[in-house]
């Protein structure tokens, strides 16, 4: 034997007086072992090979594209009588716009075929991997034809109407109180976009769109072309005499509701960073504010570093005009007035 080794008499193996009692994986176990690696690996290849669109083409009955309503990174694929999924992340996610339903290439089948189980969700993906789409996404950008003028193209969306998928969007995901929506509708500063999302407009002094944000359930963007200068919704008295500025449309929104709408108050935002526009166009508003008794600026920007820092920039314009001013900062960190709309609603008997 051995110095500086520990030697053990395979004799000595397992239980007994004066042995060592080893214990070590059985054969089962390690067969159990592999088995699970093999099952976690095929499950990250399915997902990362199989595309949604591809399998929806090939679904009985298929869907179709809507080529016109499609874009590089959202496909609208339809069937029978309004039945609509949006394909978006390159093929490996989906949802639909008229329910809550999204997900992964495995909740796809599991959304058209709700009878199998798991482990046929993975033989029916076994048929569909490394199969691309008939119509690549990239055709779709080559194939459009230019842009219409902002101003047009948000005359041609639908105005929002109630119970519609926007609307139970708007409802029922952000909590906005339809006395909200409806005074929205009234000033025309949202309408509906494809795929259930919500447009916001943003108005020059003229009343010009200038820029058109989105909001859906799994989108955050804007509409090409444009420029940025303020989404606003007028509280109802001219000229206002209370200016409150949040970052998003929603939180202009949502600050308004837990207000129950101010009519002395102009609610706008910035759809985030204040280009120069932007800049003009607030400092022309709290200049009209200045010459008024008891006119005020508030700055509804998020509760965060960076909305702290858009605050500074607020209260700036405001003393450079003469204005008083005032922060309006959501009382939870790492917050915006959505948030505080949304935890009054659940907390509301």
């Amino acid at each position: 034997m051995r110095r500086g080794r520990l030697a053990v008499c395979r004799r000595c193996f397992g239980k007994g007086k004066g042995g060592i009692e080893v214990s070590g994986p059985s054969r089962e176990t390690r067969r159990e072992r592999r088995e699970t690696m093999r099952h976690d690996e095929e499950i990250e290849i399915l997902r990362a090979r199989t595309n949604c669109a591809a399998l929806l083409e090939r679904s009985t009955p298929p869907w179709r594209l809507d080529r016109r309503e499609s874009t590089r990174h959202c496909l609208k694929y339809r069937r029978g009588r309004g039945e609509i999924l949006i394909v978006n992340h390159d093929g490996r996610g989906w949802w639909d716009p008229q329910s809550d339903a999204k997900g992964d290439v495995f909740d796809l089948v599991q959304h058209l075929e709700p009878r199998l189980n798991f482990g046929e969700v993975r033989k029916v993906l076994r048929r569909f991997t490394g199969i691309e789409p008939s119509f690549p996404a990239a055709d779709i950008e080559r194939g459009r034809s230019p842009d219409l003028p902002l101003p047009i193209r948000w005359a041609r969306r639908p105005r929002l109407r109630r119970g519609s998928p926007v609307w139970r969007y708007l409802t029922d995901e952000r909590r906005l109180p339809p006395s909200v929506l409806e005074t929205a509708r009234a000033a025309n500063v949202v309408r509906e976009g494809p795929y259930g999302s919500a447009w916001f407009a943003h108005h020059d002094d003229r009343g010009a769109v200038t820029h058109i944000e989105i909001r859906g359930l799994d989108f955050k963007g804007s509409v090409r072309g444009g420029d940025k200068i303020l989404f606003r919704l007028p509280g109802g008295s001219e000229p206002p005499t209370r200016f409150a500025l949040a970052e998003a449309p929603i939180d202009a929104l949502s600050l308004a509701a837990l207000e129950n709408i101010r009519a002395d108050t102009l609610y706008a935002a910035t759809g985030g960073g204040m280009g120069p526009k932007t800049i003009s166009q607030i400092e022309a508003i709290v200049a009209r504010l200045a010459p008024i008794p008891g006119s005020r600026f508030c700055s509804a920007a998020d509760a965060n570093p960076a909305g702290d820092r858009y605050a500074a920039r607020h209260q700036l314009i405001a003393a450079a005009a003469g204005v008083p001013f005032e922060r309006l900062r959501p009382p939870v960190e790492d917050s915006d007035w959505n948030d505080m709309l949304a935890q009054r609603e659940r907390t509301t008997p």
